[in-house]
């Protein structure tokens, strides 16, 4: 499966990876054997909160909850520049690609970048930059008060699955090209979230329980967005830019550039600000 997904977002990498802070080149790298590096953090200070950043480019990135320590997992790569590099001090943690202008193998032997790690359980803010890359990130069970992910050409799931038992301040979603979904956005327990994409296909689930009042800005290029909601869950949504539709099932009532779901606890606000594109306000 691998090489198919890295044909196709070397084609789009150029464009979009600039809203990740990576550069990247399309071009053949040189492979080599496959090496494992093995992560093994240890947890701060009691009462500390830990600062968590991982940094790739090309690649894919398997992360979960789960971990003894801080950090744990292998990241497996063949590309001999591209390993990873930890950078520890104190509550802070940084697990980066090697070389932060990545190149990418369009043709020749198969490239292995896969990072398979599992964080530990101690009030964090996470921030994930990555590239053209393939992203499985089960945030269940982590105690997170800020996320902040930004990535480019990507295919990606965010999950949510319980409810975060931290307060979340700021989810940050930033990328471009790519197909995006975030299930179970309702017990990430954000207070304001902010979500940045380009010409890409996005879905935004917000199953789960909102435990108190949030807001959520989305801007968009040319794209297709899906909101999902739960019975239940009080939502307000407002339009504007050049939307070329706005679709809805009968679990929503429209007003003019405004739509609601109805739902007896607190509000979800959402400003939708999109170019030319589609826009789906969906109940589960």
């Amino acid at each position: 499966m691998r090489p198919p997904f890295f044909a196709a977002v070397a084609t789009l990498a150029g464009a979009t990876l600039a809203c990740s802070g990576l550069t990247f080149n399309v071009q053949e790298v040189q492979t080599g054997p496959t090496q494992t590096v093995t992560i093994n953090e240890p947890l701060p200070a009691a009462g500390q909160v830990a600062s968590i950043t991982l940094q790739m480019g090309t690649g894919t990135l398997n992360l979960s909850a789960g971990a003894s320590g801080l950090a744990e997992g292998t990241v497996r790569c063949n590309v001999a520049d591209w390993g990873p590099v930890l950078e520890r001090s104190g509550a802070n943690l940084t697990i980066r690609q090697q070389t932060t202008s990545s190149t990418f193998a369009v043709q020749g032997p198969q490239v292995v970048n896969d990072w398979d790690l599992k964080l530990g359980s101690v009030p964090m803010d996470l921030t994930i930059q990555a590239g053209a890359y393939r992203g499985n990130l089960d945030l269940t069970g982590l105690l997170l008060r800020n996320l902040t992910i930004s990535d480019g050409a990507s295919q990606s799931e965010v999950n949510f699955r319980e409810p975060n038992p931290e307060p979340m301040q700021l989810l940050s979603y930033r990328t471009g090209a790519s197909t995006v979904t975030l299930r179970g956005l309702a017990n990430a327990n954000f207070q304001e979230m902010t979500f940045d994409g380009g010409a890409g296909d996005y879905t935004l689930d917000f199953g789960g329980v909102l435990q108190h009042p949030a807001s959520l800005r989305i801007r968009t290029g040319v794209s297709s967005v899906r909101l999902l909601a739960p019975a239940g869950l009080n939502v307000q949504v407002t339009t504007q830019g050049g939307l070329a539709s706005v679709q809805t099932d009968t679990g929503w009532q429209t007003s003019g550039s405004t739509y609601s779901h109805a739902g007896t606890g607190p509000l979800l606000s959402i400003s939708v600000e999109m170019g030319v594109g589609s826009l789906s306000l969906l109940s589960e």
